[in-house]
């Protein structure tokens, strides 16, 4: 994932600290397919990910990173989880903990390609032939793709 400005910025004052992101996650759902990218970090497919930016709205921030990452343009329909993922360090000793908000998405229209160097690849797959998951795209996907109306959310 590229590292946005605001961060690199925050990272010259602080270091490799602690830092609190807000995160979300986009589920884009059309004709029974999910949309995914194989992560240029990892080499594995996952849901798409991004970073809020400073002063941006959580859905206008989803709708952003799927078009950055895949020229596919979408609509939120609802927030389908909101929950903190553990605390991690990246591979540069950077920590981070991020406060994800997931959303299902409607696909809007465009044609889903690589259009960023955060992916190697972009693909819809049909929901009964996913690529393995990691585990927490796989319970992102499971709550999007609930019938239930509310997010889930963790208390304590």
């Amino acid at each position: 994932m590229a590292t946005p400005k605001f961060i690199l910025d925050l990272r010259e004052h602080i270091g490799h600290a602690p830092l609190w992101l807000s995160g979300v996650t986009a589920v884009i759902v059309e004709e029974g397919r999910i949309l995914l990218n194989r992560r240029s970090d990892s080499g594995r497919w996952a849901l798409l990910h991004g970073i809020v930016e400073p002063g941006e709205q959580p859905a206008g921030a989803v709708v952003r990173e799927v078009l950055e990452e895949t020229g596919v343009t979408v609509r939120p329909e609802r927030i389908t989880s909101v929950h903190t993922l553990p605390a991690s360090v990246c591979a540069n000793g950077d920590q981070v903990q991020f406060l994800n908000v997931a959303f299902r998405c409607r696909y809007l229209s465009g044609t889903a390609h690589v259009n960023d160097d955060e992916s190697l690849a972009v693909d819809w797959f049909p929901l009964d032939a996913l690529p393995p998951l990691a585990a927490n795209d796989a319970f992102l996907l499971e709550k999007a793709l609930a019938d239930s109306p509310a997010p889930w959310f963790a208390l304590g």
